[in-house]
């Protein structure tokens, strides 16, 4: 926690540098600097930032969304997690039953809202597995393909969960690395 009471957030942009939804790193950490977020630091190219900042967290959402529409001029959904919200998804080890020889990678499904209470999502075992659906992330190991890629199936594996949560639900996706690099 910062020294003027502020609280750490990572912030998680959805569906940036994608064809023409493009932004450079350090403009959106100057984006967010000029909304008044503190201690702003940019993981990666692909619209992850950890900053601090007081606040309720629909408040802090609509200041970023609405800096980065204006600054942009392209809407953007943000998914906003506290670094304490982080540090139990990290201590959590939810990769930690995977065998460490396999060819695959780790990702985190984050969601604005949580997800539908009961929800069960079909794994493809050495393709898309599901490892744990908590409230508002699901984990995913994504096996390497003979094509070459790891997320060939991810999104036929999870269509029944957007099935479900219908259209209008903000969440992205990340690479596990990223969520623990996010607060370093």
């Amino acid at each position: 926690m910062s020294q003027d009471n502020s609280q750490v957030w990572g912030a998680f942009l959805r569906g940036i540098n994608l064809g023409k939804r493009q932004m450079k790193m350090a403009e959106l950490k100057a984006c967010m600097e000029a909304a008044g977020l503190a201690e702003v630091k940019t993981v990666l190219a692909s619209g992850n930032v950890r900053f601090a900042a007081k606040g309720k967290p629909e408040t802090i959402k609509t200041t970023l969304e609405q800096a980065i529409g204006k600054k942009f001029g392209f809407a953007v959904g943000v998914v906003l997690r506290t670094e304490a919200e982080l540090k139990a998804m990290l201590d959590g080890h939810p990769f930690a039953g995977l065998d460490p020889e396999a060819d695959l990678h780790r990702h985190v499904l984050l969601s604005d809202e949580p997800f539908p209470k009961g929800i069960v999502l079909e794994s493809r075992p050495g393709d898309t597995e599901i490892l744990r659906i908590d409230a508002r992330e699901l984990y995913i190991a994504a096996y390497r393909q003979p094509n070459g890629r790891y997320t060939e199936n991810v999104e036929e594996v999870l269509k029944p969960l957007y099935a479900r949560l219908g259209k209008g639900h903000l969440d992205t996706m990340r690479n596990w690395n990223t969520i623990e690099k996010i607060l370093k």
